[in-house]
């Protein structure tokens, strides 16, 4: 059970780690899809969509922390939900946690097969997307994890590549190039850019599922998150300012592949330079296409065990004691986004379970604040209330935003919200009390 999994747990994590994690499973998000927000906004409106977006994360990140020290739990918003508003905020943070991360997953699939396609033509975008599927859900299944020492070395390296392409294309920039076209929608083109913005970020909420194999969470967590953060804020605009500076942003705005172009344009394509840069960005994509397979299967696998989803997807394989039928599960999830879906659209539904399981998030913050005063709080959220409430306003602004720019698609996400509700209610599942600690009973010292 729970209980008895948690007194297994090894708690050896440092900040190294947690920042290898964090920007680990982000970082794909500063190769490709950002830059979708481009084609809705111009630069200048897309730059204004960034840095509302990252006060959105400063401030939820510092507030989500209290969460993730006070209960530090696998479930992360599923669990903080559950004990702040119930069975039905537990569904919802829940639903939107598998969202964010089971399309994160496809999306990421896409940009693996677009960069190799830059590489070598003849091989189609979605057949190798396809396969880096097949091949890290086996990996999954096989108990063949990361170290964490890995995860710093592969996270090291893509920060790394992604300062080299800074270095490179800096030199080319011009400012009249990134002024051109600035805003062709105006205003509006802001709020539409708005879950773009977001993909620079989003997954860094995945830190919470390993709060549990932490030492010292009380003061790790915190500089893991903090560490991790301003990393990605760094990368984020110097990658997004010195690439639509390159050339006519707009050759860029559609592609899966934007910074291998834009080194293209600088020192040509058939530059030996750019192809290594191409090759060694594969690295980025596969540490946070692993990392997203892994906290999907993970949240699968909990919500399972808690009754919330078919028990036999938390079924462990006796031979490699991992969670086969989860990864199986969000693999089946991935291959239908593949087959029915473009790079946009994946993204724009990863971004709305994200923004949706924010929140709730802060919503279960507000409520145990008052639910439960006398709750160990190893890290409290600074300038409280504030905080909390500029990360609750703008993720609200951002998800009517996305619903507002893509009705259709925000359909389909409440429509499965709806169906899983309904099933919830049948079966009878929000009459009945989880077993686990971290649910139904305060945390202790």
């Amino acid at each position: 059970m729970a209980s008895t999994k948690a007194e297994h747990l090894k708690r050896v994590l440092k900040p190294i780690h947690l920042w290898a994690i964090a920007v680990g499973l982000v970082i794909s998000g500063e190769y490709f899809g950002w830059n979708l927000g481009w084609g809705v906004s111009g630069t200048v409106g897309f730059l204004i969509a960034a840095i509302i977006v990252t006060v959105m994360y400063i401030t939820f990140i510092f507030s989500y922390t209290e969460l993730t020290t006070a209960i530090p739990h696998a479930g992360g918003a599923f669990a903080y939900a559950y004990r702040a508003l119930g069975p039905f905020g537990g569904l919802v943070a829940g639903y939107s946690t598998l969202i964010d991360f089971l399309f994160a997953t496809p999306a990421i699939a896409f940009a693996l097969g677009a960069y190799l396609h830059f590489l070598y033509p003849a091989v189609p975008v979605l057949y190798s997307a396809l396969f880096f599927n097949v091949v890290f859900m086996v990996i999954n299944i096989l108990g063949v994890k990361e170290s964490a020492n890995f995860s710093v070395f592969i996270t090291l390296l893509a920060v790394a590549e992604l300062l080299l392409f800074m270095g490179i294309v800096s030199p080319h920039f011009k400012m009249n190039n990134f002024m051109s076209h600035p805003m062709p929608f105006g205003y509006s083109g802001i709020f539409a850019a708005l879950p773009y913005a977001v993909w620079f970020y989003l997954a860094i909420e995945g830190v919470a599922m390993v709060a549990e194999e932490v030492k010292e969470p009380k003061r790790n967590i915190p500089k893991g998150y903090i560490w991790g953060l301003a990393t990605l804020i760094f990368l984020a605009f110097g990658v997004m300012i010195l690439t639509g500076g390159i050339s006519d942003w707009r050759k860029l705005a559609n592609l899966d592949y934007p910074l291998p172009e834009a080194i293209g344009i600088a020192l040509g394509k058939t530059s030996s330079l750019t192809k290594i840069f191409a090759s060694i960005g594969l690295f980025g994509l596969i540490a946070s296409f692993h990392g997203t397979i892994l906290a999907s299967s993970r949240q699968v696998f909990a919500m399972a065990r808690s009754g919330y989803m078919p028990r036999f997807l938390s079924t462990i394989n006796h031979k490699f004691k991992t969670p086969h039928w989860a990864i199986i599960a969000g693999g089946v999830v991935s291959f239908i986004a593949l087959y029915t879906g473009t790079t946009d659209k994946v993204v724009i539904i990863s971004v709305m379970g994200a923004v949706l399981m924010y929140i709730m998030s802060m919503i279960s913050l507000f409520v145990l604040r008052r639910k439960e005063p006398a709750l160990e709080r190893p890290f409290a959220s600074p300038f409280y209330p504030i905080f909390p409430a500029i990360a609750l306003i703008i993720s609200s602004v951002t998800l009517f935003a996305i619903i507002y720019f893509n009705l259709k698609l925000s359909l389909y996400f409440f429509a499965g919200l709806a169906v899983v509700t309904g099933i919830f209610l049948l079966m009878g599942k929000h009459k009945v009390q989880l077993v686990e600690d971290f649910m139904v009973a305060p945390v202790s010292a």
